[in-house]
């Protein structure tokens, strides 16, 4: 396992208790007791954008939660060709329990921060704390339901319906993670590039410019820059990207 970095030590003696997810991280319902036995197989690892989390198949030693920053995942085919198949933002997990290698390749679109347990005492931990095992369970099967939704994305929803959908999602996630509702002049930063953006929607990077400077237009969203983004009417984004208005999103 690489040396921490300067940037890790610091994290090391955060305050759980000050941690920008941990309402939403599989920690979320934890005592201060269950608290303590996890601090004592937590560490942090930084990653700068485009390094390699990890490769799939390689071994995890580790599982853990996005704190900052946004990663990928990727799949690679037998003649080379690559597909995003997922998004990691924070407050999400990395790895699986009981199982020993990574499935998909792993990277940091952005600076990430990432919250880390060794494997092997974490899966002890969810025999003996049902908290957790009660967390993770939810949080997988909220993953199974992004993941259809995904395919509905990707499969039926044109062009500017992608982009709205990915606006959205990101948005919704910024205002949970700062304890916001989703509502009017929601304003966030988008991760992602653009070309970040067409590879994972399965668009060229003409047609995601072009769909955000329609959405501009029509004044959807407002864009300071390329990336800072403010919604004005969400219901307005949801209708834009085909979803219901009671919130039928990804999360």
């Amino acid at each position: 396992m690489p040396k921490p970095s300067i940037i890790e030590d610091n994290l090391s003696s955060q305050d759980c208790a000050d941690c920008p997810i941990r309402h939403r991280a599989v920690c979320a319902r934890c005592e201060s007791e269950e608290m303590a036995l996890l601090e004592e197989v937590k560490y942090y690892r930084t990653f700068q954008a485009g390094q390699t989390v990890i490769w799939s198949g390689d071994r995890m030693d580790f599982v853990g939660s996005v704190v900052t920053g946004i990663a990928s995942l990727t799949q690679t085919m037998e003649d080379g060709r690559r597909q995003m198949v997922g998004l990691l933002l924070p407050s999400d997990f990395i790895g699986r329990p009981g199982r020993q290698t990574a499935a998909y390749d792993v990277t940091a679109i952005s600076d990430v921060v990432m919250c880390c347990f060794r494997r092997k005492p974490f899966e002890e931990m969810m025999v003996r704390t049902p908290r957790i095992a009660q967390r993770l369970l939810e949080m997988t099967l909220d993953e199974l339901d992004a993941a259809r939704e995904w395919m509905l994305l990707l499969g039926r929803k044109t062009a500017r319906e992608k982009i709205a959908s990915l606006i959205a999602i990101i948005g919704r996630r910024d205002a949970e993670l700062k304890l916001r509702s989703a509502g009017n002049d929601l304003t966030f930063d988008l991760p992602l590039t653009r070309e970040a953006m067409a590879d994972y929607l399965g668009l060229t990077l003409e047609t995601v410019s072009r769909q955000i400077s329609a959405l501009k237009r029509d004044g959807v969203i407002l864009l300071e820059g390329k990336r800072h983004v403010t919604v004005p009417d969400f219901d307005r984004l949801l209708e834009e990207a085909g979803d219901d208005t009671d919130g039928g999103l990804l999360v």
